[in-house]
C-alpha cells in the first residue's frame, strides 16, 4: 500500500492557489482514475482509495491547513503501519524552484517550507517528495505569503494543466511501481 500525500489548504478560496499545486495534481490523478473522494474526520483528510497496477493507493488531501499536515500524515502512517521510506510520497510547491521545474528527492530538510517542517517533525526526513516549482518574476513584487496564496495566472494555469500536472502524475506512477529516482527536470 502507498500513500500519495498532497500539501495544500482546504476550502474554495485556496483551490487554484500556488500553495495548492499538490491538491491540483491529486485532483487530476483522481479524475484520471475515476476516484471517489471522502472526508474522513478520523484522519482530518479528504481521501480517495484507488488501485494502480494492483497496488492499493490512498490519495490524501489533508483538511488541516498547510502548516499542520504532519499530524494527518502521522495518523495515516500509524494506522496502516507503513514504512515512510518506501510507502509515503509528498507533492508540494517549492518557492525556490522556477515555475515548471519538478524535483524528486528521497530525503531532505524543510528548506523553509512550513508544511514540510510539520511533516518532518512527525515523520522524520526520510520520505520521498516531489517538489513543484512555482517561482516566477512576479515573486519579486510581493511577499512569500501573498505569492503562494495567489491564484495562478491563466498562462501558468494552462501550462500547469498541459505539462506540469501530467508529468507529475507520471512520477507518482513510477513511485507506486517502485521505479522513481531522484531527478530534476523543467517541463
Amino acid at each position: 500500500m502507498k500513500i500519495i500525500f498532497a500539501q495544500g489548504n482546504p476550502g474554495a478560496k485556496y483551490i487554484h492557489t500556488r500553495h495548492n499545486i499538490g491538491f491540483l495534481v491529486l485532483d487530476a490523478m483522481g479524475e484520471k482514475l475515476d476516484a471517489s473522494w471522502r472526508d474522513i474526520d478520523t484522519y482530518k483528510g479528504r481521501i480517495a482509495t484507488v488501485i494502480v497496477d494492483g497496488e492499493k493507493v490512498l490519495l490524501v488531501k489533508p483538511l488541516s491547513y498547510y502548516n499542520d499536515t504532519g499530524l494527518v500524515a502521522r495518523a495515516l502512517v500509524d494506522y496502516y503501519k507503513l514504512d515512510v521510506t518506501k510507502d509515503f510520497l509528498v507533492i508540494h510547491d517549492d518557492l525556490a524552484l522556477p515555475f515548471g521545474t519538478i524535483r524528486v528527492r528521497k530525503t531532505g530538510s524543510d528548506a523553509g517550507n512550513n508544511g514540510i517542517k510539520s511533516l518532518n517533525s512527525h515523520l522524520g526526513t526520510e520520505y520521498t517528495r516531489i517538489r513543484v516549482g512555482i517561482w516566477t518574476a512576479q515573486r519579486n513584487l510581493v511577499d512569500d505569503m501573498n505569492f503562494v496564496l495567489d491564484t495562478f495566472p491563466k498562462d501558468e494555469f494552462d501550462t500547469l494543466n498541459k505539462d506540469i500536472i501530467p508529468y507529475t502524475i507520471s512520477l507518482i506512477e513510477k513511485f507506486i511501481g517502485g521505479t522513481l529516482e531522484a531527478s530534476s527536470v523543467t517541463v
